[in-house]
């Protein structure tokens, strides 16, 4: 495997892509939704900054993580369409074999188309960069925190776009493949919160508390509290929890209800995200708010979860695209020469 051989590839996918003139639409179409939904947001913060003292000083703030959630879940619909028919639509196309017989392996067939579709996928993410550094001069959000989130939008865009060229290289339709893609991503998005909530009353358990009233007597009560420390796992691959979580603190600013400086996390949607998820990781018999700040993280496992799956995807590709081939996918049939014509000279 050669880093050549992987260039090769790459560019031949570039080249495919571009002569299609709907990219160019696609592109233009990301800018203008973006554009539109930056304004409206900053014109809605705009008549909300009366109403708190921290919008007054951080509106970029939430402009900031509104709009990169925004981003990212636009870019979990388009990340599928990059990889999705990477493999077998060449295949339906008859393209396919004329790559597999030449000198590319198989691993720089598989990194090439990767690497295509994931350059294609962080062209869409620097078309946004316009606009977040017009919500980081906003105020509130530091350089460092907008770099860090934004490189972990464009690890999350790399993760689906392996994961859609593993399923590509293992159904042989490219319907099938696009259509299996987009539903992992509503599995990881949307089926990751209902699996922990059917799950979560589950581990119910019985908690006993005293309540003392103002003439010193005491009551013994018990009511069942949920246990979301043994199924907190459950939310960690959602690629919202882990931007969420992964994102620096905000700024620091004192609290007079605790009396010391805080992060700033009123109105942010990236800080309520992610401490919402490490509050999962506490048990809540005797949850102290306190705590929460330094509870452990979970975008670890949940990006160290859908990487490994990523890798698991591009090694599927590869060896699906070695030749000879020892099984083809359902459908697939072998290329076989035409018979010799008998009226035929030489």
């Amino acid at each position: 495997m050669t880093l050549s051989g992987i260039k090769i590839v790459a560019e031949q996918e570039f080249r495919v892509r571009l002569r299609t003139g709907r990219w160019r639409w696609l592109l233009v179409a990301w800018v203008v939704v973006i554009a539109a939904f930056t304004a409206l947001l900053r014109y809605a913060l705009g008549l909300a900054r009366s109403a708190s003292e921290v919008g007054m000083n951080n509106i970029g703030l939430p402009m900031f993580g509104a709009l990169m959630l925004f981003v990212l879940g636009l870019a979990l619909l388009v990340a599928p369409a990059l990889a999705a028919q990477s493999i077998n639509g060449d295949r339906e196309r008859g393209t396919l074999a004329t790559v597999q017989v030449t000198p590319l392996s198989a691993w720089e067939i598989t990194l090439g188309k990767f690497a295509a579709a994931w350059t294609t996928g962080l062209v869409f993410l620097g078309l946004t960069l316009p606009f977040a550094v017009w919500a980081v001069l906003e105020g509130g959000v530091g350089p460092l925190r907008a770099l860090a989130v934004v490189a972990v939008v464009a690890l999350l865009i790399g993760v689906i776009c392996a994961m859609a060229q593993g399923l590509s290289a293992l159904f042989a339709r490219g319907i099938t493949s696009t259509l299996m893609s987009y539903l992992l991503v509503f599995a990881l998005t949307v089926g990751t919160v209902i699996a922990f909530a059917l799950v979560l009353p589950l581990t119910l358990k019985e908690h006993e508390y005293t309540i003392t009233n103002d003439l010193g007597q005491s009551t013994t009560r018990t009511e069942e509290v949920p246990q979301p420390q043994y199924v907190w796992w459950l939310l960690a691959p959602n690629p919202f929890v882990i931007l969420g979580d992964a994102a620096p603190a905000p700024p620091m600013q004192f609290n007079p209800d605790t009396g010391r400086e805080e992060p700033v996390i009123s109105m942010d949607p990236l800080s309520t995200i992610g401490l919402g998820a490490r509050s999962m990781r506490m048990d809540m018999t005797d949850y102290d708010r306190s705590q929460l700040y330094s509870s452990p993280a979970v975008w670890p496992y949940g990006l160290g979860f859908n990487v490994l799956v990523g890798a698991g995807a591009l090694w599927l590709s590869a060896r699906r695209l070695r030749t000879p081939a020892r099984t083809l996918a359902s459908g697939v049939t072998p290329a076989r020469t035409p018979p010799a014509c008998s009226g035929c000279r030489g």
